[in-house]
């Protein structure tokens, strides 16, 4: 809005004095006093060029959010505040004091490292800490100094990590130092020095123990850390945990960083120490809290030390300046609590990556990963595990992906095989293999998204394979006793190749119910979709195992075996009758659905923005130009949803169904916890889902009484139909 022209409330301001011609610069104070005193609420001068369009790209000077010059503390360099005593060396000339503080500084760095992991910036969250940009200051404080030693090699090398794996893509952020000084030519000595101070402290604890048990007053031949004896003890056991943590995690970072996953076992054990540290850390909370300044405590939602009293050494404006050219982002530090926490699930997530059994099997790698997921790691737990899996363009760089494929063909023959490894198909295969293992490892929205790209890929290849298979062979898909190992490699490089193109569509699929994506109205759609493609997979995934059976009686078989064989290799494994529970529940929910929109026209939102079909395109449009499944369209929905009926599907309960495949499925997976539980969760929504089927038979779809809602209560991709009675 422009400002008035005149006013009737104050005379009209005087006009600003002229710029000098001699001059190019111009006293502006008067012109901008006018204008405030004219301004009211809303109003804006502007001059003529001036548009919408331009104040979108506009800085806002004076505002916090948008011009980085502000300073709330008032320096304007690292010197200008160490001049002003805001990072003392030592922290206090009261030594018992000095620890209090040094304990604060190591727990609010702990709460900006936690901070960072989970995508702000070095420099707004452990690079506030002054004592880590003039590092040289506390080398005669050795308790700061070996911790913000090991703190800043331990950053560097999480950044190394990340920027290996790539995943900072989804934060980019995150790798930027901006000129911090995140490297040191003593930084390899970290472990030595930090190891020094540690004995020392832990020598002193031993004293204080014993000192306990003979009764002494005074420590014989060792410095006290501070000055109060009845306080030792607990101040270096609450040192030590800290300093110890500090550690263990360092190795945790540099074992995983070995080659081949050479470091797994070694960094497992460094994860349970780390567990076992921070739970002395929290303990250590009760004793730290009872000797700091009650006054100065901050509530336990926002305090960043365990302590609660508000560290020495910190400033979060200083490198404001160092950010790229943009408004600054707001940090709000976690807490020491739930730093804590975060910590925990870290490590917990790093702990499953080194209990890795480094399996070549593709199948397995794939169920490895997609299991890791379901706990939603962050970013940094993620990055390590694309980095074990991925190394130098091999599987945990030792196994082509050739080789993988291979295997995967259950075709050991060939491993090795120049041939094979040279052709083209396999070549691209082996890129996308490496590929997927890497979309596998960032977070779900990225996931989904690049999975959608990569279909495809996926579709082409296929395609290609096929035409080549035609061209070269014929027609024939089946797998001949009499054929050639050219044509068994070729015919079965594309039922694999289609069996993983119809897994990643599927996976596609699924993601998007961990997203919220779909609404009640399209859920319909969208388990009709996961039907057909889920119908697609297990009819590859059949040709597949066909094929590894002939492969397998090719092997010195005897052939008056062979009808015996013949007859043991048509029951398929438990991994496709797991696949066909999912069949069942994807189109028993599809029907139900379909048949309740038909009978009492519920799960049907007329929208003014888009129609059905547009919604449609709007979910499915990736797999619709991969042709996944081919001559699937909307009307193909349409046509299916249009005849469904709640008595049809009572006749054909899809749900009842699932229950006479379960007890076979438990019995095949005895020794595997994790599908126990999978086929639990089957289970409940099969069983929760006839029920309610029933209920809507009995009493009727089109009764108005009748209120049906679907909900994620045991599963989270199948619904469970609430029904009720108003």
């Amino acid at each position: 809005m422009e400002a008035s022209s005149s006013s009737t409330s104050s005379p009209p301001p005087p006009p600003p004095p002229s710029i000098p011609a001699s001059s190019a610069w111009a006293d502006a104070s008067p012109l901008l006093d006018a204008a405030c005193r004219d301004l009211q609420d809303g109003e804006l001068i502007h001059g003529e060029n001036f548009s919408l369009f331009g104040a979108m790209s506009a800085l806002e000077i004076m505002d916090p959010k948008m011009d980085c010059g502000i300073e709330k503390s008032g320096y304007y360099s690292i010197d200008e505040a160490i001049e002003d005593g805001i990072a003392p060396v030592p922290l206090s000339l009261d030594r018992t004091l000095d620890i209090q503080r040094t304990l604060d500084v190591m727990d609010h760095l702990f709460s900006c490292e936690a901070t960072w992991h989970k995508g702000h910036t070095l420099a707004q969250t452990v690079f506030t800490c002054i004592y880590l940009m003039r590092m040289e200051r506390t080398s005669s404080h050795a308790i700061l100094n070996s911790f913000c030693r090991i703190l800043r090699a331990t950053c560097y090398a999480v950044v190394s990590v990340v920027s290996t794996a790539r995943t900072h893509e989804e934060e980019d952020l995150f790798t930027m130092s901006f000129g911090l000084p995140l490297r040191d030519e003593g930084d390899e000595k970290c472990l030595s020095i930090l190891n020094s101070v540690e004995e020392t402290i832990a020598r002193q604890l031993r004293a204080c123990k014993a000192q306990a048990l003979s009764r002494k007053k005074t420590l014989e031949g060792l410095e006290s850390l501070q000055d109060n004896p009845d306080l030792e003890e607990d101040y270096c056991r609450a040192l030590l945990c800290r300093l110890r943590f500090r550690k263990h995690f360092y190795h945790v970072v540099t074992c995983l960083r070995k080659p081949h996953g050479r470091g797994l076992e070694l960094a497992r054990k460094h994860v349970a120490s780390c567990l076992t540290e921070l739970s002395l850390m929290l303990n250590s909370r009760d004793f730290l809290r009872s000797q700091s300044n009650n006054t100065q405590q901050q509530g336990d939602e926002i305090c960043t030390t365990a302590s609660g009293v508000r560290p020495v050494g910190f400033d979060a404006s200083l490198n404001s300046r160092l950010l790229s050219p943009a408004p600054p982002r707001a940090v709000k530090l976690l807490s020491w609590s739930d730093a804590i926490r975060y910590f925990e699930k870290l490590l917990h997530d790093l702990d499953i990556i080194c209990s890795s059994p480094l399996d070549p099997v593709l199948e397995n790698v794939l169920h490895f990963v997609v299991q890791f997921q379901k706990s939603v790691p962050d970013l940094v737990p993620r990055a390590f595990l694309q980095t074990l899996l991925v190394q130098d363009g091999k599987l945990y760089g030792r196994d082509l992906s050739c080789d993988v494929i291979s295997r995967a063909l259950s075709l050991p023959d060939i491993i090795g095989d120049k041939e094979f490894q040279m052709n083209e198909f396999v070549v691209q295969l082996g890129q996308l293999v490496i590929n997927l293992l890497k979309i596998l490892c960032t977070n779900t929205a990225w996931q989904r998204r690049k999975l959608g790209k990569s279909l495809q890929d996926w579709s082409t290849i296929s395609i290609q394979l096929e035409f080549a298979l035609k061209r070269e062979f014929g027609e024939t898909r089946n797998v001949l006793p009499h054929e050639n190992m050219c044509m068994r490699v070729s015919k079965q490089l594309l039922v694999w190749t289609q069996e993983h193109t119809y897994w990643v569509a599927y996976r596609f699929l699924i993601l998007g119910f961990e997203l919220d994506l779909y609404s009640p109205s399209e859920y319909c759609m969208v388990y009709w979709y996961m039907y057909v493609v889920l119908m697609k997979l297990i009819e590859q995934m059949q040709l597949r195992i066909l094929a590894s059976n002939e492969n397998s009686r090719r092997k010195g078989k005897k052939k008056k075996d062979h009808s015996k064989d013949s007859s043991r290799d048509t029951a398929f494994p438990s991994s496709c009758l797991l696949l066909q529970c999912y069949v069942l529940l994807s189109e028993g929910l599809s029907m139900m659905l379909a048949a309740l929109r038909n009978e009492s026209n519920s799960f049907q939102l007329p929208s003014i923005f888009n129609s059905e079909q547009e919604r449609f395109i709007q979910h499915f449009d990736l797999l619709q130009k991969a042709r996944l499944p081919e001559h699937i369209t909307y009307y193909s929905f349409r046509e299916s949803a249009s005849h469904a009926s709640i008595a049809d599907l009572t006749k054909y309960n899809f749900f009842k169904e699932i229950h006479k495949i379960t007890p076979s499925l438990r019995g095949s997976f005895a020794s595997e916890p994790e599908k126990l539980a999978e086929i639990r969760q089957i289970e409940q929504v099969a069983e929760h889902n006839r029920i309610a089927l029933n209920i809507i038979s009995q009493v009727g779809a089109g009764d108005p009484s009748l209120r049906v809602s679907f909900e994620f209560t045991h599963h989270p991709h199948f619904a469970v139909a609430v029904v009720k009675r108003s």
